[in-house]
């Protein structure tokens, strides 16, 4: 059974018609007992950092999120969820990150020609040998939408990065936490089979 962290924040409901079009058992929820008793859990998200935060510390939300990761239960964080994972945001100055990873989050800069937010398909590069991206093309397109870009403290996390205005680190993973800043449930067949990736770990 697969987890998904309910906390107000948009964007659920494509997370789990997905998983669904993969056969697999999804349950929305922000019950702890149903969270760690899950086979993984996904941390879907849209929305501004410091709301986001707010409402996991709301609802208990952030101490079981740092539980799953302790007790290596596959975390995946998509968009805002990646953000999260980290220790804080440009978007919120002075609100913490759950911190489970180490790297900030930073406004993309402004770039003539360039529109912000970034809405749309871009090409990974692929490195570091990600799990997430086994039987992918090398430079996959996959859709993204944020104003925000996530620089890892530790490179050697980073499995795919692409390029808009500035260079940013699209994926990481680090033991059992997996994160993508771009949408893997609207990247259609690419982003299935990156779904299908963290399903089968």
């Amino acid at each position: 059974m697969i987890a998904i962290i309910d906390y107000d924040a948009g964007n659920i409901k494509s997370v789990e018609k997905a998983l669904k079009y993969l056969g697999e058992d999804a349950v929305i929820t922000r019950d702890r007992e149903e969270i760690l008793s899950a086979d993984k859990v996904i941390l879907p998200g849209v929305g501004a950092f410091g709301n986001a935060m707010y409402n996991l510390k709301k609802y208990g939300l952030d101490e079981v999120l740092r539980e799953v990761a302790e007790r290596q239960i596959p975390l995946l964080g998509i968009c805002l969820g990646l953000q999260l994972l980290f220790e804080r945001s440009d978007e919120t100055p002075g609100v913490e990150g759950l911190g489970i990873l180490k790297g900030e989050i930073l406004r993309i800069p402004d770039c003539p020609g360039l529109k912000i937010p970034h809405m749309g398909w871009n090409s990974l590069k692929l490195q570091n040998d990600g799990r997430l991206f086994k039987d992918l093309p090398e430079e996959p397109y996959v859709y993204f939408v944020h104003s925000y870009y996530l620089k890892a403290t530790d490179e050697s996390i980073v499995k795919a990065t692409t390029e808009y205005s500035t260079h940013i680190h699209a994926s990481v993973e680090q033991g059992n936490v997996f994160a993508c800043q771009f949408h893997p449930e609207k990247s259609s067949d690419t982003g299935l089979q990156i779904l299908k990736n963290f399903v089968e770990l």
